[in-house]
């Protein structure tokens, strides 16, 4: 997680029903937010991410495996969900 700790502000959830979408509560600034979408793009190539710090919520196109995403919000240095949000 990055050092700002500053909170966004609440936004309107962006679940898609064509993406694997899951919170990740210490999302908690665009840095954040930037550093889980590009280390999901580097693990997984031709994905498309979406990741909003105001809803914590983050979606996913173009992967199939809600483990390896997980794995990779990991290693970023986030906690995302346990399962995808449906």
């Amino acid at each position: 997680m990055c050092s700002c700790q500053k909170s966004s502000p609440t936004t309107e959830a962006r679940i898609s029903e064509d993406a694997i979408n899951f919170r990740v509560d210490d999302m908690a600034c665009g840095h954040c937010a930037g550093t889980i979408e590009n280390a999901i793009k580097a693990g997984l190539p031709g994905t498309t991410v979406s990741a909003d710090p105001g809803s914590k919520i983050v979606s996913v196109r173009g992967a199939a495996e809600f483990a390896a995403i997980r794995s990779i919000v990991i290693g970023a240095g986030y906690t995302p969900g346990v399962e995808p949000i449906i």
